[in-house]
């Protein structure tokens, strides 16, 4: 099945063409980074009105560079949601215009979906079910139990910033460029990632959650003291980025942990670690290398196979869409008179 992706939740304008959810024949993806730069931040009518003047031309070029016309697709995926309302409905708009002019049909995705699917592109032989995936990016920060493409549960999540929302909010308080989550990593690089002992967030009893505002306020203290006035900046983003890592490791460790499979092994039982036969890694904090240099030891120690997306399939991209309508099938696919973007799309 070859499936056209639009992607248009934030303020990236993206488009793909996929095969069977696997292989992307084209994916084509514009940034706003040079409009919204000189705001420390997105700007969502910005965003809403880059989107209008692109997306049509995206369309375009993906197909083109699939070497097909929208008569050659077998259907047309889309992000509902969740996201920036504004930049959503340019892209639904779109796709139920598309849809009615050609009879193809609809099939609307959950954004954290696409994400979560992004790993099997490109792919011979992807994660298998059940797995455990780890959802970071600048608006989430999830632990997600995927035990099919129609059965998704998120077992931990963020109580306040997304990983990738710290990391920018850390970016401005060291005077970083936009994009600041891109701008820390590289500042890190150079830095000690035990020069500062910031806090490590722990969780309740029972529960997988995270939290990273305190995080982002001691950096702010720790900035404003003595001692920070006088340290080295890569030194603090280094030590800050070793904190998120180690969180959302922990994290991750401990639903593995809480999954342990029994000591007795059946013939037909080949899982290695509890429920779960695979890791994911994905969303756009996923580029990260740290996280992901520590994610797959992280899989190396436990003896599970562990799953990172390309890195162009962190980023939001269409080609993502595409694969997770492909999966999840009958259950995406939508009557495009009634589909309505929604900002806060509910996860399952």
């Amino acid at each position: 099945m070859l499936l056209l992706g639009i992607e248009t939740s934030c303020d990236d304008t993206a488009t793909a063409v996929v095969r069977d959810g696997v292989r992307v024949l084209a994916n084509v993806s514009t940034n706003q980074d040079e409009f919204h730069a000189k705001y420390g931040g997105i700007v969502p009518e910005i965003a809403s009105r880059r989107h209008a003047a692109l997306l049509s031309a995206a369309v375009d070029d993906a197909l083109t560079r699939a070497g097909l016309t929208l008569a050659g697709v077998d259907g047309i995926a889309v992000t509902a949601g969740p996201g920036l309302i504004g930049s959503l409905v340019v892209g639904v708009a779109t796709a139920k215009a598309l849809a009615f002019a050609t009879g193809l049909p609809l099939y609307a995705v959950n954004h954290l979906h696409g994400h979560l699917f992004a790993p099997f592109l490109e792919r011979d032989e992807p994660p298998v079910y059940p797995f455990l995936a780890l959802l970071v990016s600048g608006g989430h920060s999830q632990l997600v139990e995927v035990r099919s493409p129609t059965s998704l549960r998120i077992i931990g999540k963020t109580r306040d910033d997304a990983a990738g929302e710290a990391y920018d909010k850390t970016a401005r308080l060291l005077d970083l460029p936009f994009p600041g989550g891109p701008a820390l990593e590289a500042l890190a690089r150079d830095g000690d990632p035990k020069a500062i002992a910031f806090p490590r967030h722990r969780p309740d009893p029972g529960t997988l959650d995270m939290s990273f505002s305190g995080l982002k306020t001691s950096v702010r203290y720790y900035l404003e003291s003595e001692a920070g006035r006088n340290a080295r900046r890569a030194d603090v983003a280094a030590s800050f980025q070793a904190a998120v890592v180690d969180v959302l490791i922990d994290r991750t460790t401990r639903a593995l942990d809480a999954n342990r499979a029994p000591t007795a092994r059946t013939e037909s039982d080949d899982r290695v670690c509890g429920t779960y036969r695979a890791l994911v890694l994905s969303g756009g904090v996923a580029a990260n290398g740290a996280l992901q240099s520590a994610f797959l030891a992280l899989g190396a120690s436990r003896g599970i196979p562990t799953f990172l997306p390309e890195r162009r399939f962190c980023t939001d991209n269409a080609a993502m869409i595409a694969a997770a309508a492909d999966r999840r099938g009958e259950a995406a696919r939508v009557d495009a008179a009634t589909l309505v973007a929604d900002p806060n799309l509910p996860f399952a």
